[in-house]
């Protein structure tokens, strides 16, 4: 008797925590195309805990008041963890509001910050660029650096750093003696 309370029992968790994060999700998320879905959604979990809770019920009366706290506490640990999870999830910062945007910018300005450092021709003309020991070029790394630690970091001003990492790169490009181009860079102006 008691192996099949614990059969019973684990079979009480699985289905609630599986249905409760399916209801939780729906509600969240909607229901999706079929307008009756959260309804046989909790209709199908009910037809395991129902019976998880009165079989076992039948054979020792009191595993119905255990089986009963155990739904209940297995729905709130689901909600809990499933809750903990998105408020991660919400705090990456890949996931923050713009975040592609700026991840675009910030790689156009080090494409272009790149050719100073890729071609001779460039590194020639324009030595500044590459030497830190230049004021604004030692500001643009670090600006550089602060813009990459942004792009990790939760709870960072990502879009605040690129911008900031573009007028440093365009202050850095006039202190080194480079000539305007003819048309601007696109988000370098």
């Amino acid at each position: 008797m008691p192996a099949m309370i614990f059969l019973w029992g684990v079979a009480l968790i699985l289905a609630t925590a599986a249905t409760t994060l399916i209801l939780h999700r729906k509600r969240t998320h909607g229901p999706g195309p079929e307008p009756d879905a959260i309804f046989w959604d909790l209709f199908a979990g009910s037809v395991v805990v129902l019976p998880g809770v009165i079989v076992p019920a039948l054979l020792w009366p009191p595993a119905a008041l255990i089986m009963l706290v155990t739904v209940m506490a297995t729905a709130a640990g689901t909600l809990a963890a499933t809750r903990k999870v998105e408020r991660i999830h919400a705090a990456e910062p890949r996931r923050r509001t713009g975040f592609t945007q700026d991840a675009a910018r910030h790689a156009e300005v080090l494409r272009h910050w790149q050719q100073y450092e890729l071609d001779p021709a460039q590194t020639i003309d324009f030595p500044a660029m590459t030497d830190v020991r230049a004021a604004e070029t030692a500001a643009f790394t670090q600006a550089m650096r602060e813009a990459e630690r942004c792009k990790v970091t939760a709870g960072t001003d990502y879009g605040g750093a690129v911008e900031h990492l573009a007028q440093a790169l365009i202050r850095a490009e006039r202190a080194a003696g480079v000539p305007a181009p003819a048309l601007p860079a696109p988000g370098l102006t």
